[in-house]
């Protein structure tokens, strides 16, 4: 799973490989940074190659904010290597001389948090697991994942520790939430029916009236496209590489990426209202 990078991560990544506030060198070098760049395939876009002389962090922040727009996969890639050098260097050990500071480090575990990582004290950056989590956690986990599917992150739509996609693991968590458990073995369309019930939205099965509000007509439509994705969804594959099924074409995976991270994050507000 490829690394999320948002403006927080962008700006306390840049802040881990500046030198110290007292002036003081801190590894990685700009030689380190020219390798990392590189093998992300982001020199092109490297302020040092276009020839302007600048300091540690504006070049990564310069890098990783091109990034952020243009090409998350391989901003993430960057990310995960900095962190990896970072840590290699001592950047998390207070005896270190490239200790980076207890506040920056905390600013890196929110940041990350946040986005569904971990990031311990000591370096170590793996993605939640998810069959851990319940509760508010999940809640905020699940809502870390749709906010990722909602800028098209393909590997948001299968869930790290999880057999499950967003809309299926976000059916149970709320069906668990409200009851207490949910239905293990039912389909993914009654599963999703009802949560929908119990977060109060119009299903299908709830005939249409002409005084009814226009959400429930939109919340009908995210039920049959909900159905309409878990179809797409490649069922041997779960977990493993491409999650949808051979055919499918990358527009409609983008498509289907980002609606589920709509649907997801619209089940997650409609939960916190209640």
């Amino acid at each position: 799973m490829a690394l999320p990078i948002t403006d927080l991560i962008v700006a306390t990544v840049s802040k881990m490989v500046d030198d110290s506030q007292s002036g003081a060198y801190r590894e990685p070098s700009h030689s380190d940074l020219d390798f990392y760049i590189s093998r992300a395939g982001l020199s092109n876009i490297d302020p040092k190659v276009q020839g302007q002389t600048v300091g540690k962090a504006k070049r990564v922040r310069a890098v990783l904010s091109w990034a952020l727009d243009n090409d998350q996969v391989a901003g993430g890639k960057l990310v995960e290597s900095l962190i990896s050098k970072i840590r290699a260097s001592g950047g998390f050990r207070e005896t270190s001389e490239n200790y980076v500071g207890n506040d920056v480090i905390l600013r890196a575990v929110d940041a990350f948090n946040s986005e569904g990582y971990v990031l311990a004290m000591d370096g170590d950056l793996r993605s939640k697991n998810l069959e851990s989590l319940s509760g508010r956690n999940l809640t905020e986990a699940l809502r870390a994942y749709a906010r990722r599917a909602k800028k098209g992150s393909e590997d948001a739509a299968l869930l790290s520790g999880t057999s499950k996609d967003l809309l299926e693991a976000t059916a149970a968590h709320v069906i668990t939430v409200k009851f207490g458990a949910y239905p293990q073995q039912a389909n993914f369309p009654a599963l999703l029916g009802q949560a929908f019930v119990a977060l109060g939205m119009a299903t299908p099965e709830d005939p249409p009236s002409s005084t009814e509000a226009p959400c429930r007509v939109m919340e009908r439509g995210m039920y049959h496209v909900a159905v309409g994705v878990n179809r797409l969804r490649n069922k041997e594959g779960a977990g493993h590489g491409r999650p949808w099924s051979s055919g499918i074409t990358k527009v409609e995976a983008e498509a289907a990426v980002e609606v589920t991270g709509v649907i997801a994050g619209y089940m997650l507000d409609k939960l916190n209202t209640y």
